[in-house]
């Protein structure tokens, strides 16, 4: 049983995709085989275009596809000359002769194949041919709102957290090493862990402060988030800057995962220091009764 797409953020469209090839494969005794691509094909197909953000790096896509049971994960490299498959070979030289599907079960909207041809209609009119059944899977929607991957990226970039996690399904997450920053946090009593990136592609909410569970060495904390620029101080490039709650361990160059609960406020310029501090203890407050942590 096949399923075959980008797979980005794994939402709940998706993990309909899931459930039903298990569900397939189950009935007779056979696999779920999920079919995925890396890079994703817009990087290759369009190299100039830089404004791709993704919701999933491909460890993150992994680890979600594991979480949601699927049998067989196949990576394929995405490469120029395989999006220059004509849309017939791609169905008889790379689906049937690789996976051998009783059954192709695909989104309402996937299409692939050279100039992205291919779609349902033509896997419909080729199954004879190659003994496999045909599925669709119809846009599914959330309280009247269509679930897709551009629309989570639009709710995560505006802070609309809360939508995001709804429609994924899961909590949306953000990975990278600790890094050296300006200290600002240690001078004002809330030591930050500055948190590097390592994947350009990854969509970073807008800028504002965030409740989030830290994930770090198989422990889970709580932490307030920082996104911005810092203007307090006349910061001039944007950094990610966690404060975990209850925590006092030295992690340079170390790995965290931050996991997004919820958008707690804006970033704003304050007139003092004394100001920024009795915000930031307002922002712990909200935080501790946002993830459900008291204080020690």
């Amino acid at each position: 049983m096949v399923t075959i797409g980008t797979f980005d953020g794994v939402h709940r469209g998706h993990q309909k995709l899931i459930e039903r090839i298990k569900l397939l494969a189950e009935q007779i005794d056979g696999e779920s085989i999920l079919v995925t691509f890396h890079p994703h094909p817009r990087i290759v197909i369009n190299p100039e275009d830089k404004s791709l953000r993704l919701l999933n790096t491909i460890d993150e896509k992994v680890a979600l596809l594991e979480k949601y049971g699927v049998d067989n994960l196949v990576i394929v490299p995405f490469s120029r000359a395989f999006s220059e498959q004509e849309a017939g070979g791609y169905i008889s030289e790379f689906l049937v002769k690789n996976f051998h599907p009783k059954y192709i079960v695909i989104g309402y909207d996937h299409k692939f194949g050279k100039n992205r041809s291919g779609d349902f209609k033509l896997l419909e009119n080729m199954k004879v041919q190659y003994g496999y059944r045909m599925e669709e899977i119809t846009k599914e929607t959330l309280d009247d709102i269509g679930i897709s991957s551009t629309k989570i990226r639009q709710a995560i970039a505006e802070g609309d957290i809360k939508l995001a996690n709804e429609l994924l399904g899961n909590n949306y997450t953000l990975s990278g090493t600790v890094v050296r920053g300006l200290q600002n946090g240690r001078k004002l009593g809330f030591p930050t862990a500055n948190i590097q990136v390592n994947d350009e592609y990854k969509l970073i909410p807008k800028t504002g402060i965030y409740a989030v569970h830290v994930h770090y060495s198989g422990f889970k904390y709580a932490g307030m988030l920082s996104i911005g620029y810092n203007p307090t101080f006349e910061g001039k490039e944007q950094t990610i800057e966690v404060n975990i709650l209850d925590f006092n361990k030295d992690i340079y160059g170390e790995s965290l995962t931050l996991e997004f609960v919820d958008f707690i406020r804006n970033e704003k310029k304050f007139e003092s220091i004394d100001a920024l501090v009795e915000e930031i203890k307002n922002d712990e407050k909200v935080t501790r009764k946002t993830i459900g942590v008291s204080g020690l």
